[in-house]
């Protein structure tokens, strides 16, 4: 059975999986008298894809009915709340797209059957963080297939929701979906460039916390550590086939998204601290005022944040749990001559060598501003900025600039 458990969500493995997986639905959610009802959410640009007509086909062999959707909002609560009452008669959610998608198919879920969760949604207030009630429940099951690589919003419990210009983080339990299907027909007509981005927002979201965190855990080092360097030698293999011309192959594409979806488990944090990803708060603000992608400003700021990280600042990280992480990603690395030793240059040379985008133009108003809102969303009483003060977001973006 191509079936397997990763927190409360089942991770299927191609159309035997997502098969095995129906017929437990169905045993478990028997329809009285007439099809099941599924709502589809469907990204335009899969709709004539093999992955969509692959998750159609066992649909329709298990007997649902399903009705498809193509949402073309913002996004926002308006739109997440439209979209639980169109989807108000299914039985099954199933939504197929890149990691925006999967979360408004998160988001009106909960909203669906739990009105604390739609006031929730409806809140306004300065917070980047929302944090769901821990009563809220989804009322029916949800199937997420991703189409991309990196946000690993398939196996997570938070989703992303338009707020004040940028995005908010929503975070509670019952956001993570019941099923994931990763399947190579998903991500094959994905652009290179964004699958080893997607790789590089794994790698990130894996050591921030690592370095960000100044105790060790043993267990949970180990764990953290075996993902990033895995990730990093997918990714050299990755960025080995584009370099050479070729399409990345199917079991690279499967086993990278698996990776990156892993990398959203519990098991890697157990015992952190949760506010450990400033980087992330930053990269978010600074993407959303320039409109650029969010792994582009993620990628122009890494440096910066490692720098800072090694001249002492424990606000960002422990410098020696981020030498000692360096080393084993450097190790790992087999996509050309042996990187740097010294971290920061090393993970410069790494994003150059896999073709991250990472300029940025950017005026020093603008700067002053991403970083004042980036302190009025996470910091200033909030926690999540771990004391970083405006002036000191100016500095690393300027630096990232």
């Amino acid at each position: 059975m191509n079936i397997a458990w990763s927190g409360s969500t089942r991770l299927l493995i191609g159309p035997e999986g997502l098969s095995d997986w129906l017929a437990d639905f169905d045993d478990a959610h028997p329809a009285a008298g007439s099809r099941p009802v599924t709502a589809l959410l469907l990204d335009p640009a899969v709709a004539n894809s093999r992955i969509t007509a692959l998750v159609t086909a066992e649909l329709d062999r298990a007997g649902h009915t399903t009705h498809t959707i193509v949402p073309d909002g913002d996004g926002g609560p308006d739109e997440i709340l439209a979209l639980a009452r169109a989807t108000a008669d299914a039985a099954l959610v199933a939504v197929i797209g890149g990691g925006a998608l999967l979360d408004r198919a998160k988001l009106l879920s909960v909203a669906h059957g739990d009105e604390r969760a739609r006031a929730a949604l409806r809140t306004t207030g300065r917070s980047g963080l929302l944090t769901l009630d821990p009563r809220t429940r989804r009322t029916r099951p949800l199937l997420a297939v991703p189409t991309t690589v990196g946000t690993g919003s398939e196996l997570s419990r938070v989703a992303c929701l338009p707020h004040n210009s940028g995005k908010r983080l929503v975070m509670g339990d019952a956001l993570a979906p019941d099923a994931a299907l990763l399947d190579p027909a998903a991500t094959e007509t994905l652009p290179g460039e964004l699958l080893i981005e997607g790789a590089l927002e794994a790698v990130f979201r894996t050591v921030g916390p690592y370095v960000g965190n100044l105790t060790d855990r043993a267990v949970e080092d180990a764990l953290a550590q075996t993902a990033a360097t895995q990730l990093v030698r997918l990714g050299g293999a990755l960025a080995r086939q584009l370099a050479d011309g070729q399409a990345p192959d199917a079991t690279l594409r499967t086993d990278l998204a698996r990776l990156s979806g892993l990398t959203q488990s519990t098991w890697l944090c157990y015992g952190r601290d949760l506010f450990s990803t400033e980087g992330w708060m930053i990269a978010n603000e600074l993407s959303s005022a320039l409109g650029i992608r969010k792994m582009t400003a993620v990628a122009a700021i890494l440096p910066a944040l490692w720098r800072a990280v090694l001249a002492g600042d424990t606000r960002l990280g422990s410098a020696a749990r981020l030498r000692g992480i360096w080393e084993l990603l450097r190790s790992a690395d087999s996509s050309g001559d042996p990187l740097p030793a010294e971290p920061v240059a090393g993970i410069s040379a790494l994003m150059n060598r896999w073709g991250i985008v990472r300029d940025i133009a950017v005026t020093p108003q603008l700067l002053d501003a991403v970083a004042r809102r980036t302190v009025r969303a996470w910091g200033a009483g909030l926690p999540m900025l771990g004391g970083l003060r405006a002036a000191d977001v100016n500095a690393l973006l300027s630096e990232a600039a």
